[in-house]
Parts: C-alpha cells; sequence; structure tokens
C-alpha cells in the first residue's frame, strides 16, 4: 500500500482525484460531482479539525461521529444518507487505488433519525371539537358525522372521503374502508358516530345532494359532489380553533388519537392494528407511549403473577 502524504493539504487532495475519476470514468453526473465534491471536502474538514491528517488515519469511529455531527447540526436525513453513500464512494476508490488497506465505511449504516411521537388530542379535546358543529344545518350535520366517525374508526381522511353509501352498515355498526395499497377492512364504529352518521343520512344529505340520485358519495359538498380532503383540513381547523386549541390539527390527528386512546384504555395491539390497516405492527406501536404508571396498572391487573410491592407514586 503507498501511504498518502499527510496534511489537511493532502487530504484535500485525495478528494479531487477522486472526483476526477467520478466525473471522468465513473461517468457521474456533473450535478452530482459537484453534491460529492461539498460532501467530502466537508467531511475533510471535520477530520481535519480532529488531527485526521490522511485518509489512512480515517476510522468507521471518526466517520460514525461524523454522520452524528451532522444530525446534531440539523442536517435532514436525505442529506446524511447522500453524505454517507459519497464516503462510501470515496473509501472504495481509495482501497482500489491501494492507497488504504480497510475501508472504515464497510457495511455503515448511517442514523436512524429519531421517529416522531404522533401528536394527538386529549380526549377532552376531542370531545371538545366533535361538540362545534351545529347539526341543526345540512353542513353542520355533515361535519358532525365525519368527525364523529373519523375518530370513532380511525380512518385515513382519504378513507373517509371515499366511502360510499353501500359502505357503513349502521345495522351491523360497521364501515367497509379501501385503504393503502387497494386492502379492504372492516371497522367497527362507535354509538354516537352511528347516530350523527344515521341523523345525517336521513335528513342532511339529501339536502346536499340536490336530487342528484347518481351520487353515491356518503360525504358531499354544497355542490352535491364528494367531499375533498382539502375541505376535511379546513374544517377540522376551523372547529379546532372554536374549541380552543389553538395549534394546527390535520384529520390524522383524530386516528393518533384513535389509537392512543384505544391503547392507552387496554385495547390488544393487534386489534388496533387491523382496526388502522397497518400492514405491520412496528408502524402500530409507535402509539404505544403510556406512562410507566399505566403500564404498571395494567401489568398488576392482568398478570396472573402481576403483585408488586413497589407502587405507583401518586
Amino acid at each position: 500500500m503507498t501511504r498518502p502524504p499527510a496534511g489537511p493539504a493532502a487530504f484535500f487532495d485525495h478528494v479531487d482525484a477522486f472526483l476526477a475519476y467520478a466525473l471522468a470514468e465513473a461517468g457521474l453526473a456533473g450535478n452530482s460531482v459537484e453534491a460529492y465534491y461539498r460532501d467530502l471536502r466537508d467531511f475533510a474538514a471535520f477530520a481535519a479539525r480532529r488531527d485526521v491528517q490522511t485518509p489512512v488515519d480515517v476510522t468507521r469511529a471518526a466517520v460514525s461521529l461524523y454522520l452524528l455531527e451532522l444530525r446534531k447540526r440539523g442536517r435532514s436525513v436525505s442529506t446524511v444518507k447522500r453524505r454517507t453513500a459519497a464516503l462510501r464512494s470515496f473509501f472504495r476508490f481509495l482501497q482500489r487505488e491501494n492507497l488504504i488497506d480497510h475501508d472504515p465505511t464497510l457495511d455503515l449504516q448511517p442514523p436512524r433519525p429519531t421517529r416522531r411521537l404522533p401528536r394527538v388530542l386529549t380526549e377532552d379535546e376531542v370531545a371538545r371539537v366533535l361538540a362545534m358543529p351545529d347539526p341543526a344545518t345540512p353542513v353542520g350535520s355533515r361535519d358532525r358525522a365525519l368527525l364523529e366517525l373519523l375518530y370513532a374508526s380511525g380512518l385515513r381522511v382519504s378513507e373517509a372521503t371515499s366511502l360510499d353509501l353501500g359502505d357503513a352498515d349502521l345495522s351491523e355498526e360497521t364501515v367497509r374502508v379501501v385503504g393503502k395499497g387497494n386492502r379492504q377492512r372492516v371497522v367497527p364504529m362507535g354509538s354516537k358516530a352511528i347516530a350523527a352518521l344515521a341523523a345525517y343520512l336521513k335528513a342532511a344529505r339529501p339536502r346536499l345532494a340536490r336530487g342528484r340520485a347518481a351520487a353515491q358519495a356518503v360525504f358531499l359538498n354544497r355542490r352535491g359532489g364528494r367531499l375533498s380532503r382539502q375541505s376535511c383540513w379546513k374544517l377540522l381547523r376551523r372547529y379546532a380553533r372554536a374549541a380552543g386549541i389553538t395549534r394546527a390539527l390535520s384529520p390524522h390527528v383524530l386516528r393518533h388519537s384513535f389509537a392512543t386512546h384505544l391503547l392507552e384504555r387496554g385495547a390488544d395491539l393487534r386489534a388496533v392494528q387491523e382496526m388502522l390497516g397497518h400492514a405491520s405492527v412496528g408502524t402500530t406501536q409507535v402509539y404505544t407511549h403510556v406512562s410507566r404508571a399505566r403500564l404498571r396498572e395494567v401489568y398488576v391487573r392482568a398478570h396472573p403473577r402481576g403483585g408488586m410491592r413497589v407502587r405507583s407514586a401518586k
């Protein structure tokens, strides 16, 4: 192996040599070469600040530390992934040129982003929002039924707006939904959602339909057409403000709240997964952010040997 000369300038020289190779021989596009240039020179500056004078001295730990620093700087996940790819290509090139005998990026995975917990409303906040629409008007009756259904069944807004009249079975207290991947599922509806939906379908929807017998959509706009997803966003935000909730909300918050409240009250994770239409239970597990006190309470009540001498602090 030919050891590269030491010093930051030499490190930058190797970056330039790699980029020349990438442009001339690897056929990388000009924009990609420019992005690699910025990424690798940033890493070279990082290495120089830590007295790493040559690519030979770069360790796997140093590369991992650099990627973590990027996250601390607030760089996006896509930026971290791109820089990881640039470093992999750079060190593979150096190894092929016999300038290093070990690739510090071998099998390296960029740090995974911290998964944000879903935004949820408290049960009291949900009750306040759902009480805002005026069921005495056609639009208010529609909005009450829509919001009650979103929270009662955990539907995505696109699933709710896509519902046709034959999808809701009030006698069976269920709604048939076509979700992601064209997967169908049948979800129960709560008593309040059933009552609101029945009242809307009986009196308010015919007034919105304007005699359009062919209109099959459950939720209609003022012109008798299918209610749009954008309209759902707007009406929820209007009712949330009226309920005194100032933070921005989307219909998905009601879906998050549906799942969280079910799990907090002891619902089975697999059942919630089925109702949400998640292909993987791992997706549903994000809703299991219950308090330690709640976990202890469930354990003591449910486990056959669950008695615990240490009680939760009141």
